[in-house]
């Protein structure tokens, strides 16, 4: 099964991501203020490639029952809080840079996020989760956490996601042709990860789900929680 092979392909952005996290962490571990119980970056609002997706959807199944049950009524909620954030965003579809800004002020809790303030699929985040709290490079600027202890008269090491995001887009468009799309330009599309929980994974392969936002300000997967 190609997919497999994609699966493992996208494990080594993964890995990439977090080794570039660990290189910052023993470098500048003080700037760093990620530790468990900060939820920060669970509720930013960005979007998954499909190739993320699927990945995160084949690894939620294996979840026990409750899990994801709990998982799933979440996701109600969390569509809900996008629908209603998509209505005040817009205001500002004329204004990019207005856009952008009100984007990053928007705070919706991810679904896999339990009541404990713990994510249930740790171990497979996203790729946008793994690097929140190190300097990233987006369309050429670099952002990093609100919450971050970096100081601008410094250089650091910066993680390329407009790199990463490049990538992901050809691991996306190579799962979606090996699935029968013939519609390849979804691979630009951008997914929700609840819609990402609440589509079965032949379907997420396929393209087959609601049309999710595209064009992500500042290159930002951005769609959806």
């Amino acid at each position: 099964m190609k997919a497999i092979q994609l699966f493992r392909d996208y494990e080594f952005l993964v890995d990439k991501a977090e080794e570039a996290f660990q290189k910052v962490s023993r470098e500048h571990g003080s700037c760093i203020q990620c530790e468990r119980g900060c939820t920060d970056c669970c509720h930013a609002v960005f979007g998954l490639f499909h190739i993320e997706a699927a990945y995160i959807q084949y690894q939620f199944s294996a979840l026990s029952p409750s899990i994801r049950a709990a998982a799933l009524k979440r996701c109600e909620e969390t569509e809900k809080n996008l629908e209603a954030m998509s209505r005040r965003l817009r205001a500002n579809r004329g204004a990019p840079k207005k856009h952008v800004l009100a984007l990053a002020r928007e705070r919706v809790r991810c679904p896999l996020l339990d009541d404990m303030g713990d994510c249930i699929l740790y171990a497979y985040r996203p790729i946008t989760c793994r690097v929140y709290g190190i300097p990233t490079s987006v369309q050429g600027k670099a952002r990093v956490c609100g919450k971050a202890k970096f100081k601008l008269d410094k250089k650091y090491p910066v993680f390329d996601l407009d790199g990463t995001y490049g990538q992901l887009y050809r691991l996306s468009k190579e799962l979606l042709g090996d699935s029968g799309c013939e519609d390849l330009e979804r691979a630009s599309l951008l997914l929700s990860l609840s819609k990402t929980l609440t589509t079965p994974l032949e379907n997420l392969m396929k393209g087959e789900l609601g049309t999710p936002d595209k064009d992500p300000p500042d290159g930002k997967p951005n769609s959806s929680q």
